[in-house]
């Protein structure tokens, strides 16, 4: 997969996507309350099996544009890979497709995460792997510690669980994306994205906050800073909105910005 597309390029191939159908869409409290966008207030949102959270200085069109992004390439995914055990074949889609909407993604090589005590505890996991991702900045690392804290406080029939686990669980096998967006240096776009995937001797439940016995599961991860052409991301804006005018709803939850205040 070519990592520097062309305009015309990505333009057909988001345009051309075959997307799986929405699933059906039923009513809950959450349709009435959604959160909106703001710049200057650090936010998060499920988008499927990926938990995204956004720094303060990430514009609100351009929070917009990166959960679109993760939903088509998790729905690019799912479509060309359907079988959900093919966790890693179903990692190259994705991957590819977020290349193709101007994602700079290098290294897509997943390492076994190593437990060094009997139990594991994916919460735990994924922290050290965004500390060992993100650190020094110690308010990067806070702000996934407190994205993960809001999900785990909210009651398991929650929609933004039962929308996360719908997406990245399936018995005892799961995928799921943990993803900071941060403005860059430069004043671009910068967003940390950690992948993983998780396989166990028993069924998952509540896949952020599973437990067992470090033998028992075996969790493997990618990680690293992923730079955006946003030039091209502004230009196939239009083409993503209308990919996903049917998906969104179903597939984007955004966190009430009180959870993620620090306790």
């Amino acid at each position: 997969m070519n990592p520097n597309p062309d305009l015309a390029r990505s333009r057909q191939f988001v345009r051309s996507a075959v997307l799986p159908p929405p699933p059906p869409r039923t009513r809950s409290a959450a349709d009435s309350v959604d959160e909106a966008l703001q710049a200057g207030k650090a936010q998060a949102a499920v988008v499927g099996s990926d938990l995204v959270s956004f720094a303060t200085r990430v514009a609100p069109q351009w929070r917009q544009d990166l959960m679109n992004c993760s939903l088509f390439a998790q729905l690019c995914a799912k479509a060309e890979v359907p079988d959900p055990k093919r966790i890693f074949d179903w990692y190259d889609a994705y991957f590819g497709a977020l290349q193709q909407l101007g994602w700079m993604v290098q290294d897509q090589g997943f390492a076994v995460y190593v437990e060094t005590s009997q139990n594991f505890s994916a919460h735990e996991a994924i922290l050290k792997v965004a500390e060992g991702l993100l650190m020094p900045s110690m308010g990067s690392v806070a702000l996934v510690k407190s994205t993960l804290e809001a999900l785990a406080s909210l009651d398991q029939n929650s929609p933004f669980l039962t929308l996360f686990s719908r997406e990245s669980q399936q018995a005892s096998a799961a995928r799921f994306q943990v993803s900071l967006a941060e403005q860059a240096a430069d004043g671009g776009l910068s967003v940390a994205l950690m992948a993983f995937g998780l396989e166990a001797k028993t069924t998952l439940t509540q896949v952020l906050f599973f437990k067992s016995l470090a033998s028992q599961a075996t969790l493997r991860h990618c990680s690293g800073k992923v730079s955006i052409n946003t030039g091209l991301l502004e230009a196939l804006r239009p083409d993503l909105e209308e990919q996903l005018k049917d998906h969104a709803r179903s597939f984007i939850r955004k966190l009430p910005a009180k959870l993620l205040q620090p306790r």
